[in-house]
């Protein structure tokens, strides 16, 4: 195998990664902001109250996206399978 070609199934393992896990790591920075905001405002400090709103959020973006997300990872996954052949 080409190190060329090491270097482009990586670069799209990231770029797969990163796309899949965004819809989740955005909702739950944002989510994350406005508690943050919240607190500042009223000045209560208590620990969950910024943990469970980011874990509910999570959940909310996964039923959201989840089936984009599959289809991206099977797309990807299926199209390395298809393209063994060509990297041996």
């Amino acid at each position: 195998m080409n190190s060329d070609v090491a270097l482009r199934l990586f670069g799209e393992l990231l770029w797969t990664a990163l796309l899949i896990g965004a819809p989740i790591l955005g909702m739950t920075l944002l989510v994350g902001l406005a508690i943050s905001v919240l607190q500042v405002v009223t000045q209560v400090q208590e620990m969950s109250l910024s943990f469970i709103p980011k874990i509910i959020a999570a959940v909310i973006a996964v039923v959201l996206f989840g089936p984009w997300m599959l289809r991206k990872l099977l797309l990807y996954s299926s199209s390395l399978i298809a393209g063994i052949p060509s990297y041996l």
